[in-house]
């Protein structure tokens, strides 16, 4: 399973910002785990950056992205997919439907968001992350009640 996160998640995540950060963690911890391949728009890093600059110093900022993209992959979209987005009358906020292009460029299952409103016109499917959390518990029970070898090693 491929899962893009939204700067919303990562936020949440990273500032601890409650009551949403313990689902942020365990989104976070099952793409290290490697349990699902997580990836990172690449502007949702400037975007985090410049959004934590009043409460967090340049080198904490700068430690928080490295530790994030040691986790997350970062992915981008090309010149034709950004120009896409611009036409895509749908999205009324265009940083939501550059998310949605950059899900499309990994061929993300998901997009993990709390903005569930956000990406009602997204071509990739949103869900929150305790939805995604859910969905990863009933697969997780799936293949252990089929004897998948693999799960324990997993967790």
């Amino acid at each position: 399973m491929v899962v893009l996160i939204d700067t919303n998640v990562a936020l949440d995540f990273l500032t601890m910002r409650q009551p949403y950060y313990n689902d942020a963690r365990k989104v976070i911890m099952i793409c290290a785990n490697e349990r699902v391949k997580g990836f990172i728009a690449f502007h949702s890093l400037p975007n985090i950056f410049y959004i934590l600059r009043k409460s967090h110093s340049e080198e904490v900022r700068r430690e928080m992205l490295r530790k994030l993209c040691l986790v997350l992959q970062v992915t981008g979209a090309s010149h034709d997919k950004v120009c896409n987005a611009i036409e895509r009358m749908e999205f009324s906020d265009f940083e939501d439907c550059l998310q949605d292009e950059c899900a499309k460029e990994v061929s993300a299952d998901f997009i993990i968001t709390r903005n569930l409103n956000d990406f009602q016109n997204s071509k990739i499917k949103a869900v929150t992350p305790q939805k995604f959390l859910e969905m990863i518990d009933t697969f997780g029970s799936d293949r252990k009640e089929q004897g998948d070898s693999s799960y324990g090693s997993t967790i």
